[in-house]
């Protein structure tokens, strides 16, 4: 069965709107109101900002609005401090404690409790999550200098968008999630020493051939997904089978399975959803002798995170989870390369603070331009692959470069392309959730996946060369180099090129 990631899926509604609430105006002459708007009407006017601005963000929304958010969300905001809107660096902020302090005393102040205050603070960022019940108290702390961001940390909107309009199917595919298996054709790959299938993109770009210059090895990539399933052989205890030999994978949990914000305790490392799974097996499946599908960096190492349950991240504990995993994957020094097939139609405080930690570190980050049906792909690039720190990746037709897939996004920000979609309809083979099974998956996701396989094929190839180096390589290698193409970046990369 073609699997693909919706990372979009409502269709969204114009309607006649008051366009006061997302407005930013003066806290200082705001008034109180003493309801807050309905899911209905929050969903309804992030809608339209969407479709008129092309973007939303709670922070140019009014204060009413953004408490409206907080109080539909579990009453639960996130708040991000510093001296700078770049001050996101708890190690490196001379006076973290105390500018956090003095958010906690202003929620204090208006909220008339001392307890149950502080949710969780974070230990690597300037960020804390809160109680919050007052619209006074959002009105209060908005006139604060040291607040970067401030917003509902358990807004759901994707869960609310399926339940006012029945737009989004409860379906394995809307989430990207299911363990589906199938046969693949023998159009769609060719067989490679000592016994696995080479999918029919490796041909298009160049990648077997690139093959005999770099195999990744020696280059550690960071999955950050729905996990990595332990009954896939391949991607567990096998990992090193055939050709692929002298490397690690390493299965981490950062996700708590709870619709509460305050609950803890990760549910693991394994994979439930099957989009993980999917993932590690696109960029580094093992070049095995059991006629099974291989990866493009298949002598790379792997570092997989649990962080979410499926690629939309809506809701507290997928963004809570995304956040560490990216700070984690920061701290490893052994990791270079960062991939993430998932994704918001809005941006998410912490987890931009998560990316850009990561970055500060050195890691090359890929990001999905965004997999949706085909009525919604007018959205565009998607967040965070729309951020300056990572480098945002699209799906596109075979022997094309700018022609996206059916469910695929594009736009500015794209960075790079990678061809995904037959004529046929199929997509990428990759290994499924269970052993000596194969299955097929597409969107933006597997084209992201693919690329960082291919930027660790890169760097095995110039272990010495910095992050920068490695881009100006693959960019000068690719299709629309050195001028990118409005919406497709730099395009395709030709990988033997890019290894030579």
């Amino acid at each position: 069965m073609k699997k693909c990631v919706f990372l979009l899926f409502a269709a969204f509604a114009l309607s006649s709107c008051n366009n006061d609430d997302l407005q930013t105006s003066s806290v200082e002459s705001e008034m109180v109101q003493t309801d807050p708007l309905s899911a209905r009407q929050i969903n309804e006017k992030i809608n339209e900002t969407i479709k008129t601005k092309g973007r939303f963000s709670w922070n140019e929304s009014s204060s009413h609005f953004l408490w409206s958010g907080i109080f539909q969300g579990n009453k639960i905001a996130s708040i991000g401090f510093g001296n700078s809107k770049d001050d996101f660096d708890r190690s490196k902020s001379s006076d973290s404690e105390s500018l956090q302090n003095e958010i906690l005393e202003v929620i204090q102040k208006y909220e008339g409790k001392k307890d149950r205050v502080l949710l969780s603070s974070d230990e690597y960022l300037n960020q804390i999550d809160v109680y919050i019940e007052k619209q006074e108290t959002v009105i209060a702390l908005r006139k604060l200098k040291s607040i970067r961001y401030f917003e509902p940390a358990d807004y759901r909107y994707f869960e609310n968008e399926n339940k006012l309009t029945g737009a989004v199917a409860k379906s394995s595919s809307s989430s990207g999630c299911g363990l589906e298996s199938t046969a693949l054709s023998s159009v769609d790959y060719t067989t490679v020493s000592p016994n696995a299938k080479a999918p029919w993109s490796f041909a298009k770009h160049n990648i077997t051939s690139a093959w005999n210059y770099s195999t990744g090895a020696g280059i550690t990539i960071g999955l950050i997904d729905s996990g990595v399933s332990f009954n896939q052989g391949l991607l567990s205890g096998s990992f090193n089978n055939g050709l692929s030999s002298g490397r690690t994978i390493s299965k981490n949990g950062v996700y708590v399975d709870s619709v509460w914000p305050w609950s803890s305790g990760y549910d693991g490392a394994d994979d439930k959803c099957g989009h993980g799974t999917s993932m590690a097996s696109a960029m580094a499946a093992p070049r095995n002798n059991l006629g099974q599908p291989v990866g493009v960096a298949y002598n790379a190492n792997l570092v997989s995170y649990r962080a979410a349950s499926n690629v939309v991240l809506d809701g507290y504990h997928e963004q809570e989870g995304v956040k560490l995993a990216f700070t984690a994957l920061g701290n490893n020094t052994a990791v270079k390369i960062i991939s993430m097939s998932m994704g918001h139609i809005f941006s998410v405080g912490k987890i931009e603070d998560g990316v850009k930690y990561a970055y500060s570190k050195g890691k090359l980050i890929f990001c999905a331009g965004g997999t949706s049906t085909s009525f919604t792909t007018f959205v565009g690039v998607i967040f965070p692959a729309w951020m300056p720190e990572t480098q945002a990746i699209t799906g596109v037709k075979e022997n094309t470069s700018n022609q996206k897939c059916d469910v695929c996004h594009s736009g500015a920000e794209i960075d790079f392309t990678y061809q995904m979609e037959r004529a046929s309809g199929n997509n990428i083979p990759v290994l499924s959730y269970y052993n000596s099974q194969t299955d097929y998956v597409g969107g933006s996701s597997v084209a992201t996946a693919s690329t960082a396989g291919i930027a660790a094929l890169v760097w095995s190839k110039n272990p010495s060369w910095t992050r920068e180096q490695v881009l100006t390589k693959m960019r000068q290698s690719s299709t629309y180099y050195p001028t990118k193409n409005s919406d497709f970046g730099y395009g395709n990369i030709n990988v033997l090129q890019a290894v030579q």
